[in-house]
């Protein structure tokens, strides 16, 4: 709704004399960007055969919306590889963020997929039974994205349906994870005070390097006068392998302890990630300006 009609809206009740009990008028939406959206690509990483003997192709994408986004490949639809004047129908695909919003500008090759009990690492690709790559190939692939803030009662909020295509000449070997293009303002230090909900600031006074990936201590400061909770729930993380590690659940159900009126809550989170890999970022999720709406952030960690 624009200004000048809720305006006018308003006028109107005001001389119904009380018919409308009150107007709530959407909140405007922040970009990080002017940046017109181009949607998620993707590019081949190698092309190559199964262990079966099929067509496979891994496949990194990137975030290309100029906003936070998750994707997915369209459920139960193959891709669709064209090549040598014939369409072959490519029935296995593995092509998605696993359900975590990724930051604007940053690239991934695989998540945590599995089970929350068991998770294993997803890597994307594509294979196709019987199909070979011959030049001038190009695999088409139906899918679909959401963007912005995540909203548990509208989690399908700005879903847009798109097609990319890959050109399988193109094998690109030498790609950098996690950002590959930069977002004034975009990435967050690990100093940073964060506004959630009810004005309790959140931060992160603690991060250790564990063993099997890292542990996170988290603060929140309450100068309110009400009790709130903030849900961040289990934040992945993202570093230079490409591979968003962290089982994905909605964060409003991961409990976190109640910030007293006037006072402070601390707790930890964890995930696992390969002592090896170096360039970490979190993407970061909080509960923000109402109960249950989400607010991203990319928060550095990258020397740790």
């Amino acid at each position: 709704m624009s200004v000048k009609k809720a305006l006018i809206l308003v006028l109107t009740c005001a001389l119904l004399l009380g018919a409308c009990d009150y107007i709530v008028l959407p909140e405007e939406e922040e970009s990080l960007t002017a940046a017109e959206s181009k949607g998620w690509s993707a590019v081949a990483t190698s092309v190559g055969k199964s262990a079966a003997g099929d067509l496979h192709i891994d496949l990194a994408i990137l975030n290309e919306t100029a906003n936070w986004s998750a994707m997915q490949a369209a459920a139960n639809e193959p891709a669709v590889l064209t090549a040598g004047g014939k369409t072959t129908s490519c029935d296995t695909v593995f092509v998605g963020t696993g359900g975590h919003r990724l930051a604007p500008g940053f690239r991934m090759k695989g998540y945590t997929g599995g089970t929350k009990p068991e998770p294993k690492t997803q890597l994307l690709y594509v294979e196709c039974k019987g199909a070979e790559a011959v030049p001038g190939a190009v695999l088409s692939l139906d899918y679909s994205y959401v963007t912005g803030e995540y909203n548990y009662y509208y989690p399908d909020e700005n879903k847009t349906d798109a097609t990319m295509e890959i050109a399988l000449d193109d094998v690109a070997t030498d790609l950098s994870y996690p950002e590959a293009v930069k977002f004034e303002g975009l990435v967050q230090p690990t100093a940073a005070e964060i506004t959630a909900i009810n004005d309790v600031i959140l931060t992160l006074p603690g991060i250790e390097r564990t063993d099997n990936g890292f542990q996170f201590t988290w603060q929140t400061n309450n100068p309110g006068e009400y009790p709130t909770d903030v849900h961040i729930g289990t934040p992945p993380v993202i570093g230079s392998d490409g591979i968003l590690y962290g089982y994905y659940q909605t964060p409003d159900i991961v409990s976190v302890p109640v910030t007293p009126a006037g006072g402070t809550a601390e707790w930890t989170t964890q995930v696992s990630a390969p002592v090896d890999v170096k360039g970490f970022y979190i993407m970061l999720s909080v509960e923000s300006k109402k109960q249950r709406l989400f607010v991203s952030y990319a928060v550095d960690i990258s020397d740790r």
